[in-house]
Parts: C-alpha cells; structure tokens; sequence
C-alpha cells in the first residue's frame, strides 16, 4: 500500500491519547479490564460514566491508546477507586509482578460503612480474587442483602463477624469459615467490640 495513502486514513489522535504521561505503565489496559469485569461493567455502561467513548475505552484495555490523566482520572472514578489503584503494580519488582503481593503494596478500597477492603490477589484478571475485610465495631455491608452471580468462602482471622444468607443468621468467632453461592442473598456485620478481619475468596472476581 502507498504510504503517503495510508497516512491519509490514518484517523486523528484523540484528545485523551494525545497528552498522555510518558510513564504509563503497560499494564495499565489489563488492570482497567481486570476491574471492570469485576465490578460487572460493559464497556458501553463504562463509557456512560466516564464520559469517554466505546471505541477509545476498548483501545486504552487492548494497550492500542494510554490514556491522559484527566481520562484515567475519569476511568478510576467510574469504577470506584482512586488512579493510584493502578499504579500501585507498577511499584512491584518486574519479577514479582502477577505473582507476589508484598503488604505494603496492597490494593484498597475504603468503605463509608466502615468497611476496608484489600486486595490480596496480584491481578483480578484470573478466576479467584482474594481480598482481607477489616471491619470496625458495627461496620456492615448494609441493611439490606445483595447477590451477583459469584462463589464466595472465607474465615474470620480475628474478631466476630454476623452472617446472613437467604435470611439465616450464623455468628462465626475467630478461625470459623464459610462458603455459599453469591447468588444466594447475603450480608454481613461486625457485632463488635472488636475489629474484625476475614479472608475473603471470590470466584469469579466481583470486586
């Protein structure tokens, strides 16, 4: 092909792709992707809270486009985290990346219930998300129960947490776990006094 023709179809640059930060990370795509999936979001149902377009998200996820920071700023607030979420892999030692989550490094996302949230798994591209909940005395995940089409277990590494599941209550103390269907009906509390911890297992990640 002439390539004084080819430069001629070549479409013009975005806005968003034209003033982006010369250190974005290569990753960047595939941790928005990993995240969207996990919140359940369309890339058209991305694009309606963003403000950004179809055709410009699905570029930023395949690594065709690296976005500007008013657009990641964009992208992070439609998906309920701050833009330091991922850059926070980037921080990793090339070896360890996708494979080691040191504790100083650790992804989270804060609750106004009370609840922390912090993502143990080194990606949500895989099957099974791994997450620590700290919750403070009498944080809960709301009155009200949710469900998603997910597979969750976990044990309770310090204090008490109150369970329900399609309307039964359990109180798991220290070291108890459990495991149900995410499509059940849940929700959950920390009675208190006390802080409490859980590791939280999810599949597939609905973060």
């Amino acid at each position: 092909m002439n390539s004084r023709h080819a430069r001629a179809r070549t479409p013009p640059v975005p806005a968003e792709v034209a003033d982006a930060p010369e250190a974005t990370p290569s990753h960047l795509g595939a941790e928005i992707r990993g995240l969207r999936k996990a919140r359940n979001l369309t890339l058209i149902q991305l694009a309606a809270t963003s403000g950004l377009s179809v055709g410009y998200l699905s570029m930023v996820e395949r690594q065709k486009a690296m976005p500007s920071i008013k657009a990641l700023m964009s992208i992070a607030q439609a998906l309920g985290v701050t833009i330091g979420w991922f850059f926070e892999a980037d921080a990793v030692h090339p070896q360890e990346r996708g494979l080691v989550v040191r504790r100083s490094r650790r992804r989270r996302i804060d609750y106004s219930t009370g609840i922390v949230d912090e993502l143990l798994s080194p990606s949500l591209k895989g099957s099974i998300e791994l997450v620590l909940c700290r919750m403070a005395p009498g944080a809960t995940s709301g009155e009200e129960p949710y469900s998603h089409a997910s597979e969750e277990a976990g044990m309770v590494v310090r204090g008490r947490l109150e369970l329900w599941v399609d309307g039964q209550s359990v109180l798991l103390e220290t070291g108890d776990s459990f495991g149900f269907e995410s499509t059940r009906p849940h929700r959950y509390r920390n009675p208190g006094p006390d802080e409490t911890e859980v590791v939280w297992a999810i599949t597939p990640p609905s973060y």
